[in-house]
């Protein structure tokens, strides 16, 4: 090809991409350099022309393009395809005389000869520029079009890789793998039966194709078969149970002809004859009309055994084949088959099923299995193969899932540490060869790959010949024999699956999947590969060891476990490259282009490459294969085998020139010499008899340093396989190694294993990256080494401890016997492997040796990226990014050889380390600091003869202890764990000693040292061992001798199990520590159920915690959640006892104490009953309160020692009513008795209930019985006495026995104490006003911050606006200096918001109260004789709190007292402010009580259960008052008023007509109802709508000033009113509001009004109403 001349654009294309051409291999040639304007990407070459992507995406084509209208020579320069400008061009590929592109966005373009549709082009027989192609998918309904990553030609054929990995396929002829039976194909159709598989790359020969495609994950595994025929619906199989097998049926026979389904690789023609061919049975040869050879039905059995994954079934042979070698005779074949003789008898299948599964404890290595069955074509022996054939296929993938859960079981944790492997993958059992030299059951993915079940019985193309089954030996039963080897011993019974389940070699998984390597992220290129071919195999292209045609894909079995990371397809042969940089070849061999002589090559062989030779990329023409490959230095050299082209002339194949006279061969690739002048290449290329290669100039030695970084690597994974398949696993399968071991190292060594297997199979991924990078683009950005290198960094961090810890156990040592067994007394392969230059070295130390040899490949990584930094600038990212990773990598170097050393020392120590010790000492992860067995370092105040010895771990302090004279020293030690120890220096001032003082949970031990030097040695060592400890292994300590690292925290977070007696015996702690001490948040967990969560100090429980202690005989749960103090309850909590009781409340001392309530009963909702009240040392004694639903009572009063002790109330739900002594739980002496109807007994009581003894008896009338009574109330009493009946002679002045309560109850001072008592502790006052107020302020700013960290804690437990009164509470008001009116207003704001929180003391002693009071006066209580109690109950909570309020604000007036007016300006701020209190007449100043200032915070909330009372107490007033109101009501407004004796000149005239005219007038007349005075009424109807008396009073006033300002409106003048205007005004406003309760509203004015304001203004209206009330009563309506 003539030069083409250069571009001259400014970019310089001379340094990358350069390509060379060349054909043949003599020595003479130099290849051509190729000047194109920019760097090429990459090439494709068809038979006589090719295809150039040049960066930027430009494609040209050179060579003969008969296609196009303007025919250039092949001599022409390269021609542009300026049909693609515009288009960015990413990959481009060469069939025979076509060519196709893949653009950016996915879309095909193709153009060349288009006569048997390869162009996808219908109705044109050449296509002259590149034109769309469209790959349409209409799958999920909507027709969408498929991108397209990359494109693969053949001769008549085309393949399209899609970005959802699914293979697409056009053209002509079976290679498409389509099973179709009419060409050419022009619409680009999906390959179904890869459908679902994630396909990797693809490669078309001239008439036969190439997939390389991932293996399923085990998930994938489990796709259900195809079982229904899909013409007729019906089962295609059936199944019959025997008592120890299963007989399984194919014999289906679709009623509507011939299936044609796409589950068989069979052609589309319809048999001759109606018989059924099985789609599983060979058909055997048959002498009627066929007109083809018999077909080759004993073909090998790795594809006559294979069951298809997707389709989880057997594709037959006689299906499957492609009898005729011609192409084109091969659509028009026929086969004709007939059924084999009936089945045999059940005994004689259970005769061979049983000679099946004692074949696995045959010696293995003959490997001559057939030997078992039947040597003769007898009758039995066809039949029974096509037997077990159609079992086979029949089960499918659902017998491969049982067989997968039964051998998994075995070998699942077996191997591999948790999570390295994954999970469904098995290997299975072993039959065959087992030489040494053999890796078999490569990954413990593998197990299973095309297959659902896998040949387990795997071969190397250089080691067994498997004998190849010609036509004619199918009676020899290789069949079965390797349907056996296909693991289909499934089909076996369980019980003879159990025996055939016990090979002598154990069957290890070594590659770990899943355990750190992101395969799922695609992240790593995936070496768990399969691949697929069909198509033509007159040559053994496809490489399923015969010469037939497929027309579907099929697995090349004998690929599987190779990591397959590349095919290539020749014409007539194909090749795959592995990740251990291997080449298989297959096929076609005429001119030795499979780089081997090896016969037959119609399955994979190795190609013959010398030793240390690594191919990593490869290309194959029509007889030829180039490979790359590293050599002995960095740069890649290059190997050719097939034709030799003489003279460079193309070799001439007119069509008579047949094979055998073809130009001579190679007998193995040889070395082409000129590639030493090409500089780097990265790629090569073949086609037709071309070669090219694609290089590098070495710029700024970065694609030097890149290519040696990827020569490296492949090298040591190369080295990794040789330790993993020549040492690891032979030493793993000896039977004796468990024995020799034992069990701890064992598992150690299983786990090294593990660790080593993920470590090579990064290293594979890692390589196989770097060529791909290699090819593709060489640039710096994709390196995985960079993006994830903790990925590198974990492996060998892990790995590194895996070999340390085997090491540490003495594994190595016990090695040496089964090592010696293995490799013999001269261990060369040791030797070699581990790079040892000892003489006579043992193979213990070998066996070290080898295992860290991995580690050394860390520096390796360091030096290269080191190495690629200097060929950038300093500034640059890249350099930054190579240079980090590179210190990364030096950093853990360093790091790994201390743990080593590490190891090593540890080790020594173990083997001189005396006694019986050693055994619980001894640990994988424990390594060796230091010790003092020099006398370093001895225990003060030790006996004489008393030795001490300690022992620093990297994760425990031990000190061993044993009297010297002693034949066994050392008779006891103890373990410190160093995460709960702490050392510090004894100063030497005072003692003159270098100690060391080391604290622990349980003992604190002064250690002396010999000198000061040995003293900082050790403080040092603790303190950096115990930090390690702390961090944890992950993060080392920077290094051993800096000493700059600080101390460790005094305060840390450990776990410790106490051992010591005492409370905390045995119970585990885990949670945060203080100077040995469990100090902090944390949780304590006894053997024995308990369990305390909570805050800690100084070692005991201390702050809010919850605690659970399982109650044995409730079977359940007693839980407290609360306050501690001190390892006690203490404070407030809720206890929740087993037994269903709950108390909630205050404990002291772990006790209940002070103010609680208990409920008891199973349903708190419904408990039968509930105290609450004060507690003494886990006794109810003082004032409490106790609801007896049950009874129906209820009980108020004092207690001692659970028992009602003193004076007390009972009231009871049917009205009595009960004060007096009670004495051990009983009424019992003094006490008054009332029924609901007034009746009343005052006297002597000597049980509940129960009158003994002197007493009155008084009737509701008044009269009453005086004497001695005896007997029950209300079951008949004795009465011995004298009746008066007063009324008949008394005269007027004698008033009737009024009945006085009160006296014999508890006083409301008394009440409630502890109440009161715990808000004064809270203020930390020890009692009543005795402390000091600004700790009082402390104590509550405490709380609150306290508060505002629980809510931070846990936001969901408090509302919005309880955290924004929190907010306010932070700014307290002045409480110190004279108090004004503007002080005073800001101390109200501040108690009604402090009241209005429960994390307030205050908030927390209104809320109690609010509690304690309804529980006393709801229910049972709403009785009316409680009300005088009820209402002194409230005023004796002001006074308390009010004290409290002058206690925190000492300034505030005492009750009474005054706070001077302010000047107006003032006064006309604070008047809103005041609207709550009451408005004074005009007064010198505002006078302070303490019903002013908190009724207002405390009377809303006891409104209701008080308001109650009232209503009970005036019910009979109140019912004539409603009366008399609804009867006078019913009169028209004028008439009402007249009655009510009203002077006529108040009568309102006229009125508002209605709102919606405000101007309007309306008169009044004599009917009008309800309009007089309305809007006072309305006004005076507010009463009920507020709580306290001074807002009742207000409203009451507003009353007034509404009636003053109406009759003032009528008079139209100023007007003074007399009280006798003025009553009968009100009484109708009055009346006219109809109040409901006004009796109860009035008495509660009057209990509860202040009494600083009872003659005044306020004080004269509220008499007003009082006496209205009084008036409608009695009024008389005439």
């Amino acid at each position: 090809m003539e030069e083409t001349k250069r571009k001259s654009s400014g970019e310089d294309c001379g340094e990358r991409g350069l390509l060379h051409a060349w054909k043949g291999y003599s020595c003479s040639i130099t290849p051509e350099r190729l000047h194109l304007p920019r760097p090429v990407l990459q090439v494709a070459l068809g038979s006589r022309h090719g295809v150039l992507l040049l960066e930027g995406g430009q494609v040209y084509s050179f060579g003969a393009l008969s296609w196009k209208q303007s025919q250039t020579s092949e001599a022409g320069e390269p021609v542009l395809e300026s049909a693609l400008s515009g288009q960015r061009v990413l990959a481009v590929a060469a069939g025979s005389l076509h060519s196709g592109a893949v653009t950016e966005d996915g879309g095909v373009h193709m153009w060349g000869d288009n006569s048997a549709g390869q162009c996808g082009l219908s109705a044109l027989a050449t296509v002259s520029n590149p034109t769309p192609v469209a790959l349409l998918d209409s799958d999920g309904g909507a027709v969408q079009t498929v991108p397209v990553l990359e494109l693969a030609c053949g001769e008549k054929h085309t393949l399209a890789l899609s970005a959802q990995r699914e293979l697409w396929a056009w053209g002509s002829g079976c290679q498409l793998g389509l099973n179709a039976s009419i060409f050419p194909i022009w619409k680009p159709q999906k390959v179904e039966l890869l459908a679902g598989r994630s396909v990797l790359q693809v490669a078309c020969g001239a008439s036969h194709s190439l997939a390389l495609v991932r293996c399923p994950g085990p998930q994938e595994l489990h796709r259900p078969p195809v079982d229904k025929c899909t013409q007729c619906n019906q089962l295609l199989y059936t199944m019959t149970d025997k008592e120890d097998h299963v007989i399984i049926s194919d014999g289906h026979c679709c009623p509507l002809g011939v299936e044609p389904t796409e589950e068989e690789d069979r052609l589309e023609t319809p048999a001759p004859s109606s018989l059924k061919t099985s789609p599983s049975e060979p058909v055997l040869p048959s002498q009627s009309g066929s007109n083809s050879p018999a077909p080759a039905a004993a073909a090998d059995a790795s594809d006559a055994s294979q069951t298809r994954e997707s389709e989880g079934r057997e594709k037959s042979l006689a299906n499957g084949v492609h009898p005729a070698p011609d192409p084109d005779a091969s659509a028009q074949s026929k086969g004709a088959g007939v059924k084999s003789s009936p089945y045999p008898d059940e005994r004689a299948v259970k005769e061979y099923l049983r000679k099946l599964s004692d074949s696995s404890q045959v010696d293995t290595k003959t490997g001559a299995l057939h030997a078992l069955l039947p040597s003769s074509g007898g009758p039995g022996s066809s039949t029974l193969n096509s037997l077990v054939a159609s079992c086979a296929s029949a089960v499918g993938e659902r017998v491969a899932s049982t067989y997968e859960a039964l051998s998994l079981k075995k070998m699942m944790n077996f191997y591999l540490p948790s999570g390295a492997a994954r999970p469904g993958c098995s290997d299975g059992v072993v039959v065959g060869d087992t030489s040494a030299e053999r890796v078999r059951q490569e990954d413990s993915m593998q197990g299973k790959k095309s297959s659902s079940t896998g040949d387990i019985h795997e071969e190397e193309a250089e080691g067994v010949r498997r004998r190849l089954s010609l036509p004619g030996l199918l009676s020899q039963g290789r069949y079965a024999v390797h349907l056996l080897s296909s693991s289909y011993t499934v089909l076996l019974s369980p019980r003879l699956l159990r025996k055939a389940g016990r090979p002598r070699i154990r069957a290890l998984p070594l590659t770990p999947m899943g355990g750190g390597v992101p395969e799922d992220k695609e992240v790593f290129p995936t070496l768990q590969t399969e691949v697929w071919s069909w198509g033509h195999g007159e040559h053994g292209q496809l490489g399923h060891g015969d010469n037939l045609a497929r027309l579907q894909p099929l697995c090349i079995k004998s690929l599987n476990n190779k990591e397959v990371i590349r095919v290539v397809a020749g014409a007539h042969h194909s090749l795959a490259l592995t990740a251990q940089s291997q080449v298989f070849s297959w096929g076609r061999n005429s001119s030795g282009q499979l780089g081997h002589m090896e016969t037959p090559s119609t399955v994979p062989r190795l190609a013959k490459l010398s030793e240390g030779i690594r191919v990593w990329d490869a290309s194959a023409g029509e007889r030829h294969t180039v490979l790359l490959a590293d050599g002995d230095c960095i740069q890649p050299i290059l190997y050719y085998s097939g034709e030799q082209v003489k003279g460079g002339e193309p070799g001439r194949r007119d069509g008579g020139e047949t094979e055998e006279q073809q130009t001579g061969g190679t007998q193995q690739p040889v070395l082409l010499p000129f590639c030493m002048n090409l500089g780097y290449v990265s790629s090569v290329f073949a086609g037709g008899q071309r070669c090219m290669a694609q290089s590098d100039r070495n710029v700024m030695g970065f694609i030097a340093s890149f290519h040696e970084l990827a020569s490296a690597e492949r090298k040591f994974y190369c080295k990794l396989c040789d330790v993993k398949s020549q040492i690891v696993r032979p030493l793993l399968e000896l039977e004796s190694l468990s024995s020799a071991l034992g069990p701890a190292s064992f598992a150690l060594l299983q786990t090294l294993a593990g660790q080593f297997s993920l470590l090579c199979h990064v290293t594979g991924q890692h390589a196989a990256s770097l060529t791909a990078n290699l090819r593709r683009g060489r640039d710096v950005q994709s390196l995985l080494i960079l993006d994830h290198a903790s990925i590198f960094l974990d492996s060998y961090n892990d790995y590194c401890s895996a070999v340390g810890n085997f090491q540490v156990m003495g594994g190595f040592h016990a090695l040496t016997k089964p090592s010696l067994d293995l490799f013999g007394k001269s261990p060369e392969l040791l030797q070699r492997l581990s790079e040892c230059s000892e003489e006579n070295a043992a193979a213990a130390e070998l066996l070290v040796a080898l295992f860290y040899l991995p580690l050394g490949h860390l520096h390796e990584y360091g030096r290269l990226l080191l190495k690629l930094a200097t060929c950038f600038e300093v500034s640059s990212s890249d350099y930054q990014k190579l240079q980090d990773n590179c210190s990364k990598f030096e950093a853990l170097t360093v790091q790994l050889k201390r743990k080593r050393k590490e190891a090593d020392y540890t080790f020594h120590f173990w083997k001189s380390f005396p006694g019986k010790m050693t055994d619980s000492l001894r640990k994988p992860q424990r390594r060796l600091i230091c010790e003092s067995s020099n006398k370093a370092l001895t225990l003060q105040n030790a006996g004489r003869f008393s030795v001490n010895w300690f022992i620093l771990f990297n994760d425990a302090l031990v000190h061993a202890q044993g009297v010297a004279p002693c034949k066994n020293l050392f008779s006891t030690h103890h373990i410190f764990p160093l995460t709960t120890l702490w050392v510090e220096p004894v100063s030497e001032e005072d003692t003159g000693v270098h100690g060391l003082k080391v604290i622990t949970p349980e003992e604190t031990l002064t250690l002396l040292a010999s000198a000061p030097m040995e003293k900082t040695k050790w403080l040092r060592a603790i303190n950096q061992a115990v930090d390690q400890a702390l961090s944890g292994a992950g993060q080392e300590i920077t290094s051993a001798g800096s000493g700059l690292k600080s101390e460790p925290p005094l305060s840390r977070t450990a776990s410790y199990t106490f051992y010591r007696d005492g409370r905390l015996k045995e119970g585990k702690y885990e949670g945060r520590w203080l100077a040995g001490k469990p100090h902090g948040r944390g949780v304590l967990k006894w053997p024995d159920g308990r369990v305390y969560t909570g805050m800690f100090k100084t070692g005991l429980e201390d702050g809010f915690g919850e605690f659970v202690c399982p109650n044995k005989m409730f079977s359940k749960n007693d839980h407290y959640q609360g306050h501690w103090k001190e390892g006690r309850m203490h404070g407030l909590g809720t206890y929740r006892y087993a037994s269903g009781e709950v108390y909630d409340g205050s404990f002291q001392d772990g006790v209940r104490h002070g103010h609680g309530m208990l409920r008891s009963g199973k349903l708190n909702t419904s408990s039968p009953s509930v105290f609450i009240g004060q507690w003494l040392q886990d006794k109810k004694s003082g004032y409490g309160v106790f609801d007896n639903i049950t009874k129906g009572e209820k009980f108020m009063g004092m207690w001692q020692d659970h028992l009602r002790q003193g004076t007390g109330v009972v009231v009871t739900q049917f009205g009595l009513y009960y004060e007096g002594n009670f004495k051990d739980n009983k009424m019992l002496g003094t006490g008054i008795l009332l029924s609901e109807d007034d009746t009343a007994y005052e006297g002597e009581f000597s049980d509940d209930w129960t009158l003994t003894g002197k007493g009155v008896l008084t009737m509701a009338n008044g009269d009453y019985f005086e004497g001695s009574f005896s007997g029950e109330w209300g079951s008949g009493l004795k009465v011995t006495g004298t009746y008066f009946k007063p009324h008949l002679f008394d005269t007027d002045k004698d008033k009737p026995r009024v009945v006085k309560l009160g006296r014999l109850c508890v006083s409301a001072e008394e009440k409630w104490d502890a109440v009161f008592e715990e808000c004064w502790r809270q203020l930390g006052c020890e009692g009543a006003g005795r402390g000091e107020h600004w700790k009082a302020w402390e104590n509550v700013a405490v709380a609150l911050s306290a508060s505002q960290q629980h809510i931070r804690d846990s936001p969901e437990k408090l509302s919005r606006s309880q955290s924004k009164i929190l907010e306010s509470l932070e700014v307290i008001p002045q409480h110190v200096g004279p108090m004004t009116m503007e002080r005073y207003g800001s101390i109200r704001l501040y108690l009604i918001q402090a009241c209005d929180t429960p994390l307030h003391p205050l908030g927390r002693l209104v809320e109690t109260l609010v509690a304690v009071y309804r529980m006393t006066y709801v229910g049972v209580g709403a009785n009316r004789r409680l009300l005088p109690q009820a209402v002194n109950e409230i005023k004796s909570y002001l006074n308390r709190i009010f004290q409290i309020v002058r206690f925190l604000f000492p300034d505030v007036p005492e009750e009474g007292g005054l706070i001077p007016e302010p000047t107006a300006s003032v006064q006309d701020k604070q008047e809103p402010e005041s609207a709550d209190a009451p408005l004074d007449s005009p007064k010198p100043g505002r006078v302070v009580s303490s019903s002013a200032l908190l009724l207002p915070v405390l009377l809303p909330r006891l409104y209701p259960p008080l308001f109650t009372l009232y209503a009970l107490e005036k019910e009979k007033e109140d019912d004539v008052y409603w009366e008399c109101v609804l009867r006078l009501n019913k009169q028209p407004d004028l008439a009402l008023l007249a009655f009510l004796g009203v002077q006529q000149k108040f009568w309102p005239v006229s009125i508002p007509a209605s709102l919606l005219t405000p101007g309007e007038k309306q008169m009044v007349i004599s009917s009008t109802k309800d309009a007089c005075f309305a809007s006072a009424v309305e006004t005076l109807q507010q009463i009920s709508t507020t709580f306290t008396p001074s807002d009742k009073l207000q409203v009451i006033q507003l009353t007034f000033e509404e009636i003053t300002q109406e009759v003032q409106s009528l008079l139209q003048q100023d007007f003074l009113w007399s009280m006798d205007e003025l009553f009968p005004v009100f009484l109708y406003v009055v009346l006219r509001a109809r109040i409901r309760n006004l009796g109860s509203e009035v008495s509660l004015i009057e209990d509860l009004m202040d009494p600083c304001i009872q003659h005044g203004e306020h004080g004269i209206m509220f008499t007003t109403l009082k006496a209205c009330y009084y008036q409608i009563q009695h009024e008389k309506v005439t």
